[in-house]
């Protein structure tokens, strides 16, 4: 997979961070409804998930239901359109670690020493607050 920005940001050779985002919603909404409804055997023919974001960068999710099914099943259904793993991990308190890992900085020479020095920087220990 590749990701980029457009022009003049990136080569726009991909979808941007936020599409691959707005994707992962997406498709696993459908997916949840799909494994709910077949675990049902209600019959949901087809399943359509469009997500952007408005002007005021909150996330949009139309959710578009397609078969015979009852009104009780409908509002089933988009119940668990809204509980779908990423959008609970969108919308909870999920917590981003960043561990970072820095190998082989290059430094100028040392004068006298005529090779280039080369190190892992030390970072904290993982579970001390920084």
């Amino acid at each position: 997979m590749t990701a980029d920005e457009p022009q003049p940001i990136g080569a726009d050779t991909g979808p941007t961070p936020a599409e691959f985002l707005l994707a992962a919603l997406g498709s696993c909404t459908s997916m949840a409804l799909r494994t709910y409804a077949d675990r049902h055997s209600w019959a949901l023919d087809r399943i359509e998930v469009t997500v952007r974001f408005d002007s005021r960068n909150q996330i949009i999710k139309d959710v578009r239901l397609s078969g015979d099914l009852e009104p009780a099943q409908i509002e089933r259904l988009l119940a668990v359109a809204g509980r779908c793993p990423v959008q609970r991990l969108l919308t909870g308190q999920a917590s981003i670690v960043t561990v970072p890992t820095v190998l082989g900085m290059a430094h100028k020479t040392r004068a006298g020493s005529g090779h280039d020095t080369r190190h892992v920087t030390p970072w904290p220990d993982r579970n001390e607050d920084v």
